[in-house]
């Protein structure tokens, strides 16, 4: 992931989720496509997984791709990330 952001000049800030997604948290300027973004850590990470983590193969893999073809991306500009932590920490443990 970090690779990939600094290809596009994006500063990762927060990484983390759940057993079937993640949440990044990044700062990127204005130049930069977020689909294309996206796509790309879509397309590398799963590489580097396989290659990480032999094991998921036979449990992710059985649809030959480990990513749903959907994202959800939000924007803020303005509040400190002292603000977004609690909620991105929150939702690091589902309840």
């Amino acid at each position: 992931m970090r690779a990939v952001c600094a290809d596009f000049d994006v500063e990762p800030v927060e990484f983390n989720g759940g057993g079937d997604h993640v949440h990044l948290l990044v700062t990127f300027p204005p130049k930069v496509s977020l689909s294309k973004l996206v796509n790309s850590l879509k397309g590398v990470s799963p590489l580097r997984m396989r290659q990480e983590f032999p094991d998921l193969v036979r449990h992710h893999w059985q649809a030959n791709r480990l990513w749903s073809g959907s994202y959800f991306a939000g924007s803020v500009s303005g509040p400190p990330l002292s603000i977004l932590h609690p909620h991105t920490n929150q939702q690091q443990h589902p309840t």
